[in-house]
């Protein structure tokens, strides 16, 4: 099977799909009332919130590079997008860590860290991707290729350092 059969057989049952997006942030909402106002009450779900922002950033983030992908790479109109397989996935990431960012701070949330120096990483290597597609850089260096892999990983720890920085 390949990522267009599945596209293709999500595309087909859309319901399935769409019932298992929309759960994560009402789950979500629901842990939101169940687990209390106080510190030490929030501080006992930091794991169900860990588990809700992984259930809805893993797909947000694979949407949101596979739309990169398709709008830059593949040149798609956007009027051939699958809201339920390219959009809904984004719109339950956004919802679900806005709902949670209500009751606790990110910083509290175990393996937040890691998520979002994983979304830099994808991010950075798009861009840095897109970047060689469009470009037509001819010469001749005797620089060796070493070299060029190292500043590449200097690329991304800056970038890192940077987005470490903003938020």
């Amino acid at each position: 099977m390949t990522l267009r059969d599945l596209f293709a057989t999500l595309s087909n049952q859309p319901g399935l799909l769409f019932l298992l997006l929309v759960s994560v942030p009402i789950a979500a909402f629901l842990v939101n009332l169940w687990s209390g106002e106080t510190a030490e009450e929030i501080w006992k779900w930091r794991y169900v919130y860990a588990s809700l922002i992984y259930l809805a950033c893993i797909p947000g983030i694979f949407a949101v590079t596979l739309n990169v992908y398709l709008f830059l790479f593949e040149r798609q109109s956007i009027w051939d997008m699958n809201l339920v397989a390219q959009v809904l996935p984004i719109l339950t990431m956004v919802a679900t860590l806005m709902l949670i960012r209500r009751k606790m701070p990110f910083q509290y949330v175990p393996g937040f860290g890691r998520l979002s120096g994983f979304l830099t990483l994808i991010a950075a290597v798009m861009g840095i991707l897109w970047f060689v597609d469009r470009t037509r850089i001819y010469a001749v260096t005797y620089i060796p290729f070493l070299y060029i892999v190292i500043g590449f990983v200097i690329l991304l720890l800056i970038i890192r350092f940077a987005w470490s920085r903003i938020f």
